[in-house]
């Protein structure tokens, strides 16, 4: 059996119990750059592995989750790590629990089948059926989290501090900047807005009405004179502040608007300013410009 090429770093099984986090875990995992998929059976994880590992070792941080969903195919897991192991992939399995208890008040909260559940089998008895038949996966598992007394939150903590090697591989917040047109309304995504109205007003200067805040003439207008410069100053130390607060409470994406009248060239010239300094801070930015092809 042919081994696996070494862009491959980090190959992730999440596993447990119904019900103990793992969907959540999923997205967190995703959130940090890990290429995720849900579900898979196991049979399928060693061809899942050489893919991964093959082409031009663009993928190289895998998460995946195979769990009793997969009916008689989750039989296969033990052959599927043998099968890792033979390819030379450096495999981890996370292992999620949670009491009994806890996992009976979830299933109730939320009003959703367990897998094991059926006419015959109440929720209690669905729970102990499926830890037995996880037990021999739960002790042979690299990392054990039990998530029965904490939240979101702590959840992402300890994912953070379980996958997170150096800071190089911190998670960078996805920073979305979006210039709009307050008379078509605030965008309905936005964490943060701002208002830059009071900028000066390209749209009553003639040679710049049918232009827009990409074009340079433009921007160095939008900027010029004393308040502009402060207000720029005080915008981005106030961002300095904020956006690591954000990002250290977990928050993967965050949505920064920038509104003029119409859309077209204030909120434009600083949007595109924005994004260039947040792109210099070492963040993620998306760019958008919403309401600069209208012209009413």
């Amino acid at each position: 059996m042919a081994r696996v090429k070494a862009g491959l770093t980090d190959f992730v099984i999440v596993t447990g119990l119904s019900g103990a986090g793992k969907s959540q875990t999923l997205k967190m995992l995703e959130d940090m750059g890990f290429f995720c998929v849900d579900n898979l059976p196991p049979a399928l994880v060693p061809k899942f592995a050489e893919l991964c590992s093959g082409g031009q070792g663009h993928v190289r941080r895998v998460a995946l989750v195979t769990d009793i969903r997969g009916g008689a195919f989750f039989a296969d897991l033990q052959w599927a790590l043998d099968q890792l192991r033979q390819l030379g992939v450096d495999y981890r399995v996370l292992f999620l629990e949670a009491s009994p208890e806890t996992l009976i008040n979830r299933y109730q909260e939320s009003r959703r089948r367990h897998p094991l559940a059926s006419r015959r089998r109440t929720l209690p008895e669905a729970i102990q059926v499926e830890r037995e038949q996880l037990q021999e996966i739960y002790e042979e598992a690299d990392l054990v989290l039990d998530t029965s007394q904490i939240g979101v939150r702590e959840l992402r903590e300890g994912i953070n501090s379980l996958f997170v090697r150096s800071r190089s591989q911190a998670p960078t917040m996805l920073v979305s900047v979006v210039s709009f047109g307050y008379r078509y309304g605030l965008p309905v995504e936005a964490d943060l807005a701002f208002d830059v109205r009071f900028l000066p007003n390209p749209h009553y200067v003639a040679a710049m009405r049918n232009l827009n805040g990409t074009d340079p003439q433009v921007a160095e207008y939008v900027f010029s004179g004393p308040k502009p410069a402060e207000y720029w100053e005080q915008l981005t130390a106030l961002l300095d502040l904020t956006l690591p607060l954000h990002a250290k409470e977990g928050k993967a994406f965050l949505c920064i608007a920038l509104g003029c009248t119409g859309g077209r060239h204030r909120s434009v010239a600083i949007a595109c300013r924005l994004a260039e300094w947040l792109r210099a801070k070492g963040y993620r930015a998306r760019l958008e410009h919403r309401d600069i092809k209208r012209k009413d």
